[in-house]
């Protein structure tokens, strides 16, 4: 398998949802933040500093991102 293939089937695999591990409301800006790969902190950030539209767009992304998937630890 090529390098550029198993790169592909790693990134199809990689989904947006909230976040488990990197929560402070409802996981959001945790679950962004894994998936583009950059700090959870930065991502909030940018959701403070463009507060009135990144609001709506919590509201939205809160009721619609998939739950984690539940672990045992």
């Amino acid at each position: 398998m090529s390098k550029n293939s198993e790169e592909r089937l790693r990134h199809e695999g990689n989904k947006l949802i909230k976040s488990s591990k990197e929560k402070s409301i409802h996981g959001v800006c945790g679950g962004i933040a894994e998936y583009v790969g950059i700090s959870p902190l930065g991502v909030r950030l940018i959701f403070v500093l463009t507060l009135p539209v990144s609001f709506i767009i919590y509201i939205i992304l809160v009721n619609s991102l998939q739950d984690p998937p539940k672990t045992l630890y």
